[in-house]
């Protein structure tokens, strides 16, 4: 029923939904979508550094992102089962605090969930883990805007990659000030 809690989860619960990826077949078609159709403003793009092409979107609140596209690899006919398919790249839980999320960590490392990786962004720490029918879920509390307001860009592209398994994967080193 609506508003009843039907599992103690031992952790507090997220705040909500932070943001969604989106795989798609052509990046410069779905950012006219997504910016001159729905009104989302392009605030940064990953690094052309890095091995694939993304851009980051906000609406009109305070996030940092509330969208990224992510543009799928060209493939062959044989490669294309391999291929990750135009859709959900992977949805972001958000939890209110340091100490909710490293909690709930806590509790998936204890219900035996596989850490699929655990990485530091310039604007938020994150966990991946895939839910039972195989679809990405990022596990994640943001950092304070202050830190990663001065260059949103600088800060999306930021990535420290940290240990995914025991205790080492519950630390949670600090994060740089952007801009």
């Amino acid at each position: 029923m609506p508003g009843e809690q039907t599992a103690d989860v031992g952790a507090p619960g997220p705040v909500g939904l932070n943001h969604i990826v989106l795989n798609v077949r052509d990046l410069d078609r779905a950012h006219a979508f997504w910016t001159d159709v729905m009104g989302f403003r392009h605030v940064a793009e990953l690094d052309p550094s890095r091995d694939r092409r993304m851009r980051f979107y906000a609406g009109r609140g305070g996030n940092h992102h509330d969208l990224a596209l992510m543009q799928l690899p060209e493939s062959s006919a044989a490669e294309a089962a391999e291929t990750p398919r135009a859709g959900l790249n992977h949805l972001a839980v958000e939890y209110g605090d340091q100490a909710s999320w490293l909690a709930q960590l806590r509790r998936l490392q204890a219900a035996g969930v596989e850490f699929g990786s655990r990485v530091n962004h310039g604007t938020s720490h994150s966990v991946y883990i895939e839910d039972p029918d195989g679809h990405g879920v990022e596990l994640m509390y943001s950092l304070p805007a202050e830190q990663w307001r001065g260059d949103v860009g600088a800060a999306l592209n930021h990535l420290d990659v940290l240990p995914r398994e025991g205790e080492a994967a519950l630390a949670d080193p600090e994060t740089p000030r952007f801009g």
